[in-house]
């Protein structure tokens, strides 16, 4: 804020200047801290945490911006309102960036600095970057409690996930088991299936031969690794496969490996794919796996942790998986074991962080019993108490709680929650502490013990943030005030890694739901419909958008895009949009402040006298009273688009393109009386009113745009604030210290006069007839026309000869007049308004012009007519053009036929 300048606002909108101000104003005044504890309402929202891997993006700036309208607008209304701030530990995305970092620096991996040196390492980039994230937020105007910044491996957080790990695993929900894991080899640890994303890839089917025992004959399998060949221990059948029922339980020779192997039955074989035949490879596939269970099967490792193959692959030991694939099929093909090879198109599962080949890996890892637990998540969303916005949502929700395999909570990371699990190296049991690390084994007394190596899922902890957060497991009063939470905003791509993980964790260890709605934003993509990515060089730092138009114009753009979209398109012209807006709006509260010096404070607190209140003052401060009534109702139902079409409509198109137009011929007269509060004129009631509807704006755009809508209020306040107390009745809020703090509009002072809005559209439509026959004209917007407006309706015409003082200071006219029937001469362009006719009389000059121009138009549209007529009867167009593209030119053809139409009836018009 100018404290130079208290009552004026300088000639250009900086967003910067102003902006780095009013954070400091809102900081240094504490505006965003939450009570500790308090008996009223509360409102409560914990930020997903983004991970502390590098910077912000326009998704984050999206979900930042969705949370603090709805954290501004409930604090403005008297919530006691707590915006829980954090980062997230990220524990494969942290540790895969360090160590690139780390190799791109030294030249040295995590395993040349060792575990401890190189956890120092990546707590100096969760430093680094924590403090970049957090500004990047500030920058945003998020209005967080900074004084409650959490980290999910904070002490607090780090005690809120032992204890819950201890707990789950005393009733028997945790459990360390060999199972079937999804692996990533360019990470080396295991992934949940929501990790995994799988992408259709061109490949191959592979087609063997596997002999029979006793010579007689072979079966014909086809697979699309062949590498996994090596660990086979059965083939598989459908029962009913007639094809097959001859070799039912005999025994096969394993090619390359000379192991004899069963031919089993199952009904899980799809009889279609391939030939029928399957090869079983329990320790490598997971339908695989559930077979070889079923037939209590031998379970054969063939990887290492890289990837490579181990000594259970032979001779093929040590190489990589593509080297091992290609080797295994020129040795079949050597012994004439190779079939053939057939083009296959197939799904592959990749890692979400490396995009490497997820392989299938038989581990030893730690896992949570989810069915039991999921049950209380799927009832309370059936329930509804929990909602989703937009609601079909819900199905992928109850999809991924209704299908969850148990949960694999085990990573083999060093950065992250070191799993609160002791190895005795005596006995060889293990025991549980969920404080510090025991000293002896509690079965067999030995103080041979070591802590499991490895890490428990990021999800483990973020699970737990709703609650974790606010102190559990202490009974703090943050959490016996502000949990449950009010609303959770987040992205629909992770509903099943974390909401549905949050609500299963806060049923079972607060007994409520963590969150009363979830609202689900979109992505945000480029304009054309790209995913932003910094390898596809359309990424946005919203801090460089920031930089250029401010942080205003980003929030209001981002926010009038609708949730119920799953995709946005951000667009650069929306962008410019609402910096325009934000300047419209910039000038028009220097006007108004420029044009009120002389309005006497007291006059204002008073409020408007009715007898002074002229047609449009009345009109807008009606309208002013729909926007708040339907603004508020926007807001209340996650309408986030219409909120900002709303105030934006509001604004710029009614308050400014109407009523400050219509009151400066009000505001430039000279009657001799300002300032007078008793019988006051009409000057000083349009100043009472432009400044009502100013402040009432502000508080209405202050939750998307909090910089400029505070700046312009604290120069409101500054002006006038000394007026207002509690103990005076008035209807504006400049008794407050801040905006953000002020209280939300639930209406407008003023009568209700529906006459008056009437009259107003009545204006509004003649006006804008005129303007576009001026367009349509080309008529120099300085230059006066002669205007005649006509019409049988004698009431209406009376009426409108009533208003015409506002018509001529919205419009350039020299002279305007009123009849049944057109009493000038000359030539008239002419509009309806309902039963009003307006003829637009246009100097004979412009005659000519108007003909040519015509005539040039018309030869264009005849032009182009004959081509799109002549391409639709082209038959090679017709044959080999998509249908959509073909419509497209039918369209094209039929609105330049209509276009056609109109100009050749106007051109036959002319005399």
């Amino acid at each position: 804020m100018d404290k130079n300048q208290p009552n004026q606002l300088s000639t250009q909108y900086d967003p910067h200047r102003v902006e780095d101000d009013i954070l400091d104003f809102w900081e240094s005044g504490e505006y965003f801290n939450a009570p500790a504890k308090s008996s009223g309402d509360k409102f409560s929202i914990v930020i997903p945490p983004p991970n502390v891997t590098g910077f912000l993006h326009m998704g984050h700036a999206l979900n930042s911006t969705l949370q603090d309208i709805l954290v501004r607008w409930r604090r403005m209304q008297g919530f006691n309102t707590l915006w829980v701030p954090g980062t997230d530990h990220a524990g494969i995305a942290t540790q895969h960036v360090v160590e690139k970092d780390l190799w791109k620096q030294e030249k040295k991996d995590r395993r040349d600095l060792g575990r401890e040196k190189f956890l120092e390492r990546v707590w100096e980039w969760k430093d680094q970057y924590e403090k970049r994230i957090l500004g990047q937020l500030k920058r945003l105007g998020s209005s967080c409690d900074w004084t409650r910044t959490r980290f999910t491996m904070d002490r607090g957080l780090s005690r809120a996930v032992r204890t819950v790990f201890k707990q789950l695993y005393d009733e028997g929900l945790i459990y360390q088991g060999d199972y079937l894991v999804n692996w990533s080899p360019a990470l080396q640890t295991t992934l949940s299936d929501d990790e995994v994303e799988h992408r259709d890839i061109n490949g191959s089917l592979w087609h063997f031969k596997y002999p029979l025992e006793d010579g007689s004959g072979f079966v014909q399998v086809a697979t699309t690794r062949p590498e996994t060949m090596l660990g086979d221990t059965a083939v598989a059948v459908h029962p009913d496969d007639e094809r097959y029922r001859a070799v039912h339980g005999a025994r096969l020779l394993l090619p390359l490996m000379g192991r004899l192997i069963p031919v089993i039955t199952d009904d899980c074989v799809d009889r279609e794919f391939g030939t029928g035949a399957v090869k079983v490879t329990p320790a490598h596939d997971p339908n695989d796996y559930q077979m070889g269970c079923r037939h209590q099967l031998e379970f054969i490792n063939l990887l290492n942790p890289d990837g490579t193959l181990n000594a259970n692959a032979g001779r093929y030991e040590g190489l990589t998986i593509a080297k091992a694939r290609k080797r295994v099929v020129e040795d079949l093909d050597e012994l004439g074991l190779l079939l053939k090879i057939e083009d296959h198109q197939h799904s592959v599962g990749h890692c979400y962080r490396s995009g490497c080949v997820i392989e299938p890996f038989m581990s030893k890892q730690w896992f949570v019993k989810m069915p039991g637990l999921c049950r209380p998540a799927i009832d309370a969303v059936r329930d509804k108490r929990t909602t989703f916005e937009p609601d079909h949502y819900e199905k992928i929700y109850f999809h991924w709680l209704e299908n969850v395999r148990d949960w694999p909570i085990s990573r083999q990371l060093w950065w992250g929650h070191r799993i609160p699990i002791w190895h005795c190296g005596s006995c060889g049991d293990h025991c549980c502490s969920d404080t510090e690390e025991p000293d002896i084994c509690p079965h067999c007394q030995s103080s041979n013990l070591k802590q499991d190596p490895d890490v428990l899922d990021t999800w483990f902890s973020s699970a737990l943030w709703p609650f974790s957060t606010l102190g559990w497991p202490e009974q703090t009063d943050d959490l016996e005030t502000y949990y449950p939470t009010s609303v959770l905003v987040t992205g629909f791509d992770i509903i099943f890694f974390w909401v549905a993980r949050m609500m299963i964790m806060g049923l079972k260890f607060m007994g409520d739901v963590p969150f009363r709605k979830v609202v689900i934003n979109p992505i945000v993509r480029d304009a054309q419909g790209f995913k932003m990515s910094k390898s596809l060089g359309n990424a946005i730092d919203p801090l460089e958008v920031i930089h250029e138009i401010g942080a205003d114009s980003i929030r209001a753009t981002l926010a009038s895009y609708s949730i119920q979209n799953r995709n946005i398109n951000l667009s650069e012209k929306r962008l410019e949009t609402y910096r325009n807006f934000n300047n419209k709006l910039w000038n028009a509260a220097r006007f108004v402040l420029g044009n009120t010096n002389d309005l006497d404070a007291d006059c204002l607190a008073n409020g408007v006298m009715e007898q002074d209140l002229q047609i449009e003052d009345r009109w807008i401060l009606a309208r002013a009273r729909v926007a708040v009534e339907r603004i508020t109702k926007a807001l209340e139902s996650f309408q986030f688009e219409v909120y900002m079409e709303l105030i934006y409509r509001f604004t710029r198109d009614e308050y400014c393109a109407w009523y400050i137009e219509l009151v400066k011929d009000r505001l430039y007269s000279e009657s001799g009386n300002e300032g007078r509060c008793l019988g006051r004129d009409s000057r000083t009631a349009a100043q009472v009113v432009l400044i009502t509807v100013l402040e009432h704006v502000m508080r209405l755009l202050h939750p998307v745009a909090p910089f400029i809508s505070e700046e312009i209020w604290q120069k409101l306040k500054s002006r006038w604030g000394s007026a207002f107390s509690a103990d005076r009745p008035n209807c504006l809020s400049l008794s407050s210290e801040a905006l953000m703090v002020a209280t939300w509009p639930d209406t407008v002072p003023g009568p209700n006069d529906e006459d008056s809005i009437k009259r107003m559209d009545l204006i509004q439509a003649v006006t804008g007839r005129i303007r576009n026959i001026r367009g349509e004209m080309n008529i120099p917007p300085g230059n006066g026309v002669d205007i005649e407006i006509t019409s049988s309706n004698r009431k209406r015409l009376d009426m409108i000869r009533d208003l015409e003082h506002h018509i001529y200071n919205l419009v350039a006219i020299s002279q305007m007049k009123f009849g049944e029937k057109p009493v000038l001469k000359g030539f008239t362009a002419t509009g309806a308004v309902d039963d009003l006719a307006i003829h637009v009389y246009l100097p004979d000059e412009m005659l000519g012009h108007e003909k040519k121009r015509l005539d040039k138009e018309i030869a264009r549209l005849e032009k182009g007519v004959y081509g799109a007529r002549k391409k639709l009867q082209n038959d090679r167009f017709i044959q080999n053009a998509k249908p959509e593209v073909i419509d497209n030119e039918k369209g094209r053809l039929r609105k330049m036929n209509e276009e056609l139409e109109s100009l050749v009836q106007r051109r036959e018009s002319l005399p």
